[in-house]
């Protein structure tokens, strides 16, 4: 049974197209890249994936039922999170936050609920600053603190937007080991929004590669190909392995004598892959 499923997605919001019959599915267990420059449609994809945004045409299921919004197959996980640090929140308390978020007043602490915590805590490697205030973790710390969060509730289907985004070399490679671990572990299917497709490489499933609106989906071998992203991308490029890292080759115009010249204003610029023209 696939967890998500988009089929034939469109979107117009002021009379112009952001979407253009998006489809992809994730399986349980997968972890899958959503990658594509800003104003490519990844926020607005996801905004369509949580219920927030209506497309104008197709459908999106999870776990083979029409979307809703505050679906609790979902969890999702923001780029921006903002806490003053003098704010009296601990760790465990942001991650507790998962299991009451829907209910009103103040939750009664039980044997049982602490115990939730603890396990998903543990399971994110943040035991060891649990009780420390959210404010005060680093960036790496606070991912796992909020991927705890969105996992609490048990989904069936994990949204990460640009969890990458602010973090050095080292942290989001421990982020990006840490989500692959779960996917396995859990069969928790994880969808992560990101410019940079190379940290991805070696744990990624699929891929959901997006530009101007379209996308190309499938694995890895089968997508990041010079004719795929050329015909997505709407001009030619070449795709290049160099050293475990992707290469994208921007070809050149012709000037009317036949000599190369650089293509002014038409450049292909492929995000997260380095550029050689």
């Amino acid at each position: 049974m696939e967890i998500l499923s988009v089929r034939g997605i469109d979107v117009r919001l002021g009379g112009r197209e952001i979407l253009r019959d998006v489809s992809f599915a994730i399986q349980p267990g997968e972890l899958t890249g959503l990658i594509g420059s800003n104003g490519a449609g990844k926020t607005t994809l996801f905004r369509v994936i949580l219920g927030l945004q209506h497309p104008s045409a197709g459908q999106v299921q999870i776990d083979g039922h029409p979307r809703s919004r505050r679906n609790p197959l979902i969890g999702y996980v923001p780029q921006k999170f903002l806490l003053d640090p003098d704010m009296p929140l601990r760790a465990r308390d942001l991650v507790g936050l998962g299991l009451d978020a829907h209910k009103w007043g103040i939750p009664l602490p039980s044997r049982a609920r602490r115990a939730l915590i603890n396990e998903i805590l543990g399971a994110v490697g943040a035991e060891r600053f649990a009780d420390t205030r959210v404010g005060h973790l680093s960036g790496g710390e606070q991912q796992r603190v909020l991927i705890a969060h969105a996992l609490i509730g048990r989904p069936k289907l994990l949204l990460l937007d640009e969890p990458l985004a602010n973090l050095d070399l080292r942290a989001g490679q421990e982020v990006v080991a840490l989500l692959a671990r779960l996917a396995k572990e859990i069969g928790v299917a994880v969808l992560i929004s990101a410019h940079e497709m190379n940290p991805l490489l070696p744990v990624m499933d699929r891929i959901v590669y997006i530009a101007a609106g379209r996308v190309a989906s499938g694995t890895t071998a089968e997508v990041v190909r010079a004719d795929v992203l050329s015909e997505l991308y709407g001009s030619h490029v070449d795709v290049l392995n160099v050293h475990g890292r992707v290469l994208v080759v921007a070809g050149a115009a012709e000037d009317s004598d036949g000599s190369a010249a650089h293509q002014q204003g038409h450049d292909v610029v492929v995000p997260g892959l380095e550029i050689v023209s």
